[in-house]
């Protein structure tokens, strides 16, 4: 399930970290985040290097759909609803700013990564809200109006439209970035402690070091795992569909949850969202394949992937200080699916940061911010981790092995103990431990993409038990008679 952006732009090895080494900044982290903020420091005159537990852009980087945006959804009235309207505009202006500096660093360093602008659309069933959206977010000093003008395969009451936004290819982009910086990749870190990286292999110290993995995997301090949830979302790539004008999603609390854009003449169209771990009847892709069947009947498919987007109780992501107790640890991650425009407002505002620069972004993205939404989220992902364990621990198997098809899997009674089980093609059987080994919580059977995923707090593991994602950092445990 390679994205049409692995399809189009392999990235050059890098060599693995094979001896101990000392350095000012250390970056966890090789995906746009990452990279975007070691190219950030490194212009600053910063000693910085990169480590990535796989390969470059390995995990949610080459699958985007790569929209360089201010609008993140129908968002604006919740912001300055929860924030008020002074760090409603911070975020809106970082974003903005971001937006800039993806242009100045392509027409500077001439990348060809098929940067176009577009308009960037939210539409919905409601006008009078979308209005209201559009007018909260031009208060904010955003390029937004309301049209009733759409541009998609079924009907809505119209759409809040932001001018002068953009799309691009994000691996062409971060390969031309990545090229002069320092990045061991095959290099996972396995423990954090003060100034001390410790790998598989060997030790890195740095006084500064920059968690921009997706998920932090250290818990304490921070607490991240429980004040975010993961959740995957999946595309197809379309030919021979009609181009859309602009970028689409969809407002909150709409039936139809689908998004487009297109590239190349290619038609990105994605949907199905769903909470990590919580897809056990599987079917996302057979149902966007009936959608596209029925909107653009002579389409082919020529691509499926998905990704997976941390998710804030409040709706912005943590960037920033990691806590308190760690003045020289920082952190970027809760991405809300916007992850190409805000790994920018990471890079800036951490550059600022790292240099002693106050940024006048910086208080929105606060990791230590406390706020209703905040507290509530807290709970909420409290309620959702309670529910991973205790299902450990009372939820009987209600599969036997024979039950399961070839090429499927699920959590079943075998060998005298509740495993989870693939059974590949051949009735061969792969029974892994089914805790996850990040906090303990019961996995779950991903039908669509083969992978047991946690329902708690997003760590994923291929069909044979190999970590896929974390906060988890090791693998499945095999498991037989």
């Amino acid at each position: 399930m390679k994205s049409i952006w692995s399809k189009t732009c392999p990235m050059r090895e890098r060599s693995t970290l094979s001896g101990d080494i000392q350095t000012e900044v250390a970056v966890i982290g090789a995906g746009m985040a990452g990279v975007l903020i070691a190219a950030a420091l490194a212009e600053a005159g910063i000693r910085v290097v990169v480590l990535e537990a796989d390969r470059i852009a390995s995990g949610q980087t080459r699958n985007t759909t790569a929209k360089i945006t201010s609008q993140h959804g129908a968002i604006y009235r919740k912001l300055t609803d929860t924030f008020g309207k002074d760090k409603a505009q911070q975020y809106a202006m970082a974003n903005e700013a971001a937006l800039a500096e993806y242009r100045r660093m392509i027409e500077k360093n001439g990348i060809d990564c098929d940067f176009e602008e577009q308009c960037a659309n939210v539409y919905g069933n409601d006008a009078k809200i979308l209005r209201a959206e559009a007018e909260r977010a031009a208060a904010l000093g955003l390029p937004a109006s309301f049209t009733e003008q759409t541009d998609l395969p079924f009907p809505a009451a119209g759409a809040v439209r932001f001018a002068h936004q953009a799309q691009f290819h994000p691996l062409k982009f971060l390969k031309a970035v990545s090229e002069p910086l320092t990045i061991y990749e095959h290099t996972r870190v396995q423990t954090v402690t003060e100034h001390r990286l410790v790998t598989e292999r060997c030790t890195v110290t740095a006084e500064k070091i920059v968690f921009a993995c997706h998920t932090p995997f250290v818990n304490f301090p921070g607490l991240f795992f429980a004040r975010m949830h993961q959740e995957r979302s999946y595309v197809l790539a379309l030919e021979n569909a009609p181009p859309m004008d602009g970028m689409w999603i969809f407002a909150d609390g709409e039936q139809n949850r689908y998004s487009f854009r297109t590239w190349n003449g290619l038609l990105l169209l994605g949907g199905g969202g769903h909470r990590c771990g919580e897809n056990s009847a599987g079917g996302r892709y057979d149902a966007l394949r009936k959608r596209a069947m029925e909107w653009y009947p002579q389409s082919r498919e020529v691509a499926h992937w998905s990704a997976q987007d941390g998710m804030t109780g409040d709706g912005v992501p943590y960037i920033g200080q990691y806590a308190s107790s760690r003045p020289d640890w920082y952190v970027a991650t809760g991405f809300q699916k916007w992850g190409m425009t805000t790994s920018m407002v990471a890079a800036m505002f951490l550059k600022d940061s790292i240099n002693g620069k106050k940024n006048p972004y910086a208080d929105v993205f606060s990791p230590g911010r406390l706020n209703m939404k905040t507290v509530s989220g807290v709970l909420k992902e409290g309620g959702q981790s309670v529910k991973g364990l205790t299902r450990r621990f009372f939820q009987i198997p209600a599969e036997a092995v024979n039950a399961l098809s070839p090429g499927q899997g699920g959590i079943v009674s075998l060998y005298g103990k509740k495993l989870g089980v693939y059974k590949d093609t051949d009735g061969s059987l792969y029974p892994v431990d089914v805790v996850c080994p990040h906090l303990g919580c019961q996995l779950a059977w991903n039908p669509d993409e083969k992978s047991w995923d946690c329902p708690c707090h997003g760590s994923r593991f291929d069909r044979f038990g190999r970590l896929i994602s974390g906060p988890a950092q090791t693998e499945l445990q095999k498991k037989s008679p």
